[in-house]
């Protein structure tokens, strides 16, 4: 069966980084974008980062743009969030799904806080 499985979050403090990772199974991951989003407590699910099926073009939220890069490995079916210069504003669960879809992973919490 479909399994996305993200790790990689943590407790930083401002101005740190986190590499999220996204581990993909039971589909043929290399044929599809793939997306990261993020759900802060009392907000909605926002979208953060989209990236070709075979990695080719990104696209980012304007939040994170210049601070975060998303990429993937299709040789290991995983993708990658690399999150710089971490702010409080960035703390959620952070999800990964299949862009064509309705494919979750559990998600993995980022808390950014002094």
């Amino acid at each position: 069966q479909v399994q996305l499985v993200e790790s990689g979050g943590g407790l930083v403090q401002p101005g740190e980084s986190l590499r999220l990772s996204c581990a993909a199974s039971g589909f043929t991951f290399s044929a599809y974008a793939m997306r990261w989003y993020r759900q802060a407590p009392g907000k909605e699910r926002e979208l953060v980062a989209t990236i070709t099926s075979v990695g080719d073009s990104t696209n980012y939220a304007d939040s994170v743009k210049g601070r975060f890069t998303i990429s993937r490995d299709n040789f290991k079916n995983t993708m990658h969030l690399q999150m710089n210069s971490l702010t409080p504003e960035d703390t959620a669960v952070y999800y990964c799904k299949v862009l064509a879809k309705n494919w979750w992973g559990q998600g993995t919490q980022v808390t950014v806080s002094s």
